[in-house]
């Protein structure tokens, strides 16, 4: 049987990240720092790796693909690129938490952690007895007894577009949907309160 060749990438923080796995092999794979401009930057980074690999389009598996939490704006893109993609290419598109990514290598009890800003942070607790379901939390009120792995915590095994990659082939015979945003907060921008004008015939 081939090796599974999956595509991964994720723009849900400030950065536009991508990796190539064959098999166990991480093929080619970069994190660029990046505030802006991903939707710009993603699919060209992802077609240099094609090509530093010496891949295609059309040999891949499947697509991986971080579903955040973390911006909105940035979720978005990765998750409309994957699902167009997978969609053009007739291959599954995987979506993995941010969560789920920081934790793949870790051992023991651990709360993985997603900077929200103004001292909020985005976490989810492994084999914990607290935040079993990811929330919106005060940093403050975060248990100082377990472990952190993310922001205010250790750095993860794997890089983000590694972790989704790996995380992505162990559920390749998993039934799939469309991957999905995973909002743990309202956006910060909201639709005007002011009633809509009036259409005069």
């Amino acid at each position: 049987m081939q090796k599974p060749l999956i595509l991964a990438f994720d723009t849900g923080t400030a950065h536009c990240a991508a990796a190539l796995l064959y098999g166990d092999d991480v093929l080619a794979q970069e994190v660029e720092p990046m505030a802006k401009g991903q939707a710009e930057r993603l699919l060209v980074l992802a077609q240099d790796l094609l090509t530093r690999a010496g891949t295609r389009m059309d040999q891949l598996t499947a697509i991986g693909v971080g579903v955040g939490p973390g911006n909105f704006t940035g979720i978005r893109i990765s998750i409309s690129a994957a699902r167009g993609l997978a969609l053009g290419l007739g291959v599954p598109a995987i979506g993995v938490s941010a969560f789920d990514a920081l934790r793949l290598g870790a051992q023991g009890p651990t709360i993985c952690t997603v900077d929200a800003r103004r001292d909020m942070v985005f976490a989810q607790g492994f084999e914990t007895e607290v935040l079993k379901m990811p929330e919106l939390c005060a940093l403050g009120a975060l248990p100082a007894d377990i472990p952190r792995i993310g922001t205010y915590g250790a750095a993860p095994a794997y890089s983000v577009p590694e972790a989704i990659a790996r995380i992505a082939a162990t559920r390749l015979d998993q039934p799939s949907t469309p991957p999905a945003p995973l909002y743990l907060r309202p956006a910060d921008a909201a639709p005007a309160r002011d009633a809509p004008p009036q259409i005069i015939p």
